[in-house]
């Protein structure tokens, strides 16, 4: 199978991933010791993951959203949202959350402000 794959120009190749996350709207799905490969083929990327999920309402649980809501105070804004535009904007987290309060969670005005 694998000779037949590498004629075709697809390659595999195991990722040693330690956790996987897929998050939709409204919920994540963990994946703890999943199995990864990923597979190249056309220059196209297909990432194939193996394993049970655990699923959980968006921001509960596990260790980086309990920091993440920590480091965020009150508001509701993603860690990673308020430094994308801290680093945009060149200011700190807290006026970067402060942008973003004011232009209701909207990353590309809370930037614009800042600039």
């Amino acid at each position: 199978m694998e000779q037949m794959m590498e004629q075709m120009g697809i390659d595999m190749e195991d990722i040693d991933a330690e956790e996987v996350i897929i998050r939709t709207s409204d919920e994540e799905l963990v994946f703890t010791d999943a199995e990864v490969q990923l597979m190249e083929a056309q220059g196209q990327k297909t990432y194939q993951v193996v394993g049970e999920p655990e699923r959980r309402a968006r921001g509960e649980g596990g260790a980086d959203s309990a920091e993440s809501n920590a480091s965020a105070g009150d508001d509701n804004f993603d860690a990673q949202d308020v430094e994308i535009v801290a680093q945009r904007g060149g200011v700190s987290e807290d006026e970067a959350r402060e942008a973003l309060e004011a232009n209701d969670g909207d990353l590309a005005a809370a930037v614009a402000d800042l600039e």
